[in-house]
């Protein structure tokens, strides 16, 4: 037995030899595919990998598989279009095949018959153009992809590698909560910037007047000219309350 990635195997039956593969891979082993042509594109039409096996040099039958497109898909891709994410769809499928399942799910863009490693140079490519890329897998093909994105997002339900790969790991499985972790990273973005604005803000108002830069003008009331500590620590303990009850804010935001 020996397995060509991305592309098929090959083994010894019975004293026989046997290919299992993409049509493509078939045909650069001088087989000829021409009869199953029409079966091939009728089943890629239905959203289908076709697989041809091959015995002995002639093609002896087709084998067909198709993921099953999880129910919430379509309602998660609209999700994240409506975050203003551009959504693109890398598989080592079919173009045909990749074309019925974007179509059903509703992408913006999708990138067919690429290899494991050719999923991460695509992300390099969109990386290099200036973009910031998610990455959303949950196979051990995903892994590369999901090492080099940005932000790669592993599906809680997948196989190890990609679970290990991925900075965020959505544990329920539910596309929905692609767009869910998005909206919580950008609403604690969000806190973090208004927190420190405040915090500066508040320090570079207050410190000059507890150092006594109000000191030589009457005009100012005395517990401001010669700030009392308890009123710089009452200051200090206001500035604290106000970043810890903005950041449980967080705790109020809508995801769904």
């Amino acid at each position: 037995f020996k397995a060509f990635r991305g592309k098929g195997v090959q083994a010894r039956v019975d004293g026989r030899t046997v290919l299992v593969g993409q049509p493509a891979w078939l045909a650069e082993n001088r087989i000829d595919t021409e009869p199953a042509k029409r079966q091939l594109e009728s089943l890629r039409d239905q959203g289908k990998t076709a697989m041809l096996v091959a015995v002995e040099g002639t093609v002896a039958g087709l084998i067909a598989v198709a993921d099953t497109l999880k129910p919430e898909s379509a309602e998660a891709m609209a999700d994240l279009r409506r975050l203003d994410l551009k959504v693109i769809l890398l598989t080592g499928d079919h173009a045909l095949t990749a074309k019925a399942i974007a179509a059903e799910v509703g992408v913006d863009d999708m990138v067919a018959e690429v290899r494991p490693e050719e999923k991460s140079h695509k992300i390099k490519e969109l990386q290099a153009a200036g973009a910031m890329v998610g990455m959303v897998g949950d196979g051990i093909n995903d892994a590369p992809a999901l090492a080099q994105a940005d932000v790669g997002m592993a599906i809680g339900t997948g196989t190890d590698v990609a679970i290990d790969t991925g900075d965020v790991i959505l544990v329920s499985g539910n596309l929905k909560g692609i767009a869910k972790a998005i909206r919580i990273s950008r609403a604690t973005m969000k806190t973090i910037k208004q927190n420190l604005f405040g915090a500066f803000f508040y320090n570079a108002a207050l410190i000059p007047v507890a150092a006594g830069i109000l000191y030589p003008f009457d005009v100012f009331p005395s517990f401001l000219r010669q700030l009392h500590p308890i009123l710089a620590a009452f200051a200090m303990a206001i500035s604290s309350i106000t970043v810890v009850t903005n950041s449980l804010r967080l705790s109020r935001i809508k995801t769904g």
